[in-house]
């Protein structure tokens, strides 16, 4: 799967997920539990996405620039060496 395909929304719900679950292990325990995904105010959850969103772009940006790096170089095996 590619950055691409990776729906923003999804993945703000999932890391709300995972940011809940793993919470106890980081001392978090006295805190009151955050609302579920379907219970957060739709501001927060606009925001959400569109920090996920910027992240993905920044993302997608990193792996084009590495792929553009790499396009002068010639693939293992393929190199022609000549005098």
């Amino acid at each position: 799967m590619s950055i691409q395909e990776v729906s923003a929304e999804q993945l703000a719900e999932l890391l709300h997920h995972y940011h809940q679950a793993i919470g106890p292990d980081f001392s978090c325990a006295g805190k009151p539990n955050a609302a579920a995904w379907g219970q957060i105010p739709q501001q927060e959850k606009s925001r959400l996405v569109a920090a996920t969103r910027l992240a993905l772009l920044e993302l997608a940006a990193t792996v084009t620039e590495r792929e553009d790096t790499r396009r002068y170089f010639a693939k293992p095996g393929e190199a022609e060496w000549g005098c």
